[in-house]
């Protein structure tokens, strides 16, 4: 193991780096908070990341085993690094990035400021909520779309949401021109195309909107890149989890279409989507006798979509109730459009408000993060450190269902627009 100095930061690394300044165990000791430095596929891996296992010392790639626990490497690392990882005080890096040195000046911010891109149904309710719920965490929203009657409405409506005798410091509701939408904390892509009506009857309403929300996502991602944009770039449009893939690869290409990744790195790209699938699964969960634990065991991974996955215990799976539950969950937005609706008040506030808060706050929640080649969703927190996922031992006809919608989302061309 290696011990380096650089930027008045500790940092180490089991692997030798010629140009940086070698110190000793004992002084990087010292130092409360360490980056251990690695070396993986850029196209393949995150950038920055918690260093929440002992295992994440000696991976080799990205992918299912940020969420499956395969081996103890607790043998293998002193104690006091043992001890900083339970304290979730080394940050992860991956020195095949370009701009990799970047992450030692990398701030927390403490009141964020956001902006929202597209106010229809969706942004709007996910605007509500982040007012309501933003007191402590929000300091300013930002409104930008096409509509300017829908944006200075909103602005007179929402600046007008007030509890008078509770003292609550609302986010501040201001509407933005166009080369004023990277200047926050976190960006919010809700802007979409191709919702289908209520008549139409469709097997996945997210899909048919792929092609059309996909360009309009690679516009925002190139202006993220050509802005230098170092915030989260948050995806609520469908389907989530292909968007922010694309989001990844469109903003990581140069002027020769080549990609260069000196655009969003992947963990600043999270998707949106998987907090309402866990909820219609605890809402219909509650309606069987037999699944009425899911709501303290059970866990949601993958899209926001078809290839969904309910687990409904984590301590005693069951594939048959599992596999019910993932049914009920993924025709629930049906259900809702049938009653003559669209289904936008639970998505906007459940995979949106409520996990966006949870995010800044440090909170555990589903969203989709980077793992592999793949954005996939799954329970984690955002901490100052980097992103930590839950990882658990999965068993096996859990983990065969995982394996499954990895490979399906993997297999989905998402580097053409």
């Amino acid at each position: 193991m290696y011990f380096y100095k650089f930027k008045n930061k500790i940092l180490f690394s089991l692997i030798k780096y010629d140009n940086l300044n070698e110190i000793n165990e004992n002084e990087a000791k010292k130092s409360k908070c360490l980056y251990y430095l690695n070396k993986l596929n850029p196209l393949k891996s995150r950038k920055m990341f918690n260093i929440y296992d002992s295992s994440l010392l000696f991976i080799k790639e990205e992918g299912i085993n940020l969420i499956h626990r395969t081996k103890n490497c607790n043998d293998k690392i002193p104690n006091w690094i043992l001890e900083k990882i339970k304290q979730r005080n080394i940050i992860g890096i991956n020195t095949n990035y370009p701009n990799w040195e970047n992450i030692l000046n990398y701030k927390h911010p403490n009141k964020w400021k956001i902006n929202i891109v597209g106010l229809g149904d969706v942004g709007s309710t996910l605007l509500i909520g982040l007012r309501l719920l933003g007191d402590d965490c929000i300091s300013e929203i930002g409104l930008y779309g096409l509509n300017e009657n829908n944006l200075q409405r909103l602005e007179y409506e929402i600046n007008q949401i007030i509890d008078p005798f509770n003292n609550q410091n609302y986010p501040d509701i201001k509407i933005l021109k166009e080369k004023d939408i990277f200047n926050c904390d976190m960006f919010i892509f809700c802007a979409s195309k191709n919702v289908p009506s209520i008549k139409e009857k469709v097997k996945d309403v997210r899909m048919m909107q792929f092609e059309e929300n996909s360009k309009i996502i690679s516009y925002y991602a190139k202006k993220a890149r050509d802005n230098n944009f170092n915030g989260l770039f948050a995806v609520v449009s469908d389907p989530v989890d292909l968007l922010c893939k694309v989001a990844f690869i469109s903003s990581n290409k140069n002027e020769n279409n080549n990609i260069d990744f000196n655009g969003l790195s992947p963990e600043q790209i999270r998707g949106y989507g998987l907090g309402v699938m866990n909820a219609r699964a605890i809402y219909y969960s509650r309606q069987n006798t037999k699944t009425h634990h899911y709501i303290k065991e059970g866990r949601a991974f993958g899209p926001h979509g078809k290839d969904l996955i309910i687990a409904d215990s984590i301590k005693n799976y069951n594939n048959e109730l599992s596999l019910y539950l993932t049914e009920k969950a993924i025709n629930a937005n049906i259900d809702v459009r049938n009653t003559g609706f669209k289904p936008y008040i639970a998505p906007a506030l459940s995979s949106g408000a409520l996990s966006i808060i949870a995010t800044i706050k440090g909170n555990w929640h589903y969203s989709s993060t980077y793992m592999g080649e793949v954005f996939m969703g799954a329970k984690n927190r955002l901490l100052p450190s980097g992103t930590e996922i839950e990882m658990l031992n999965l068993p096996n006809p859990l983990l065969e269902r995982i394996k499954s919608t990895y490979n399906k989302l993997n297999n989905i061309d998402c580097s053409k627009f």
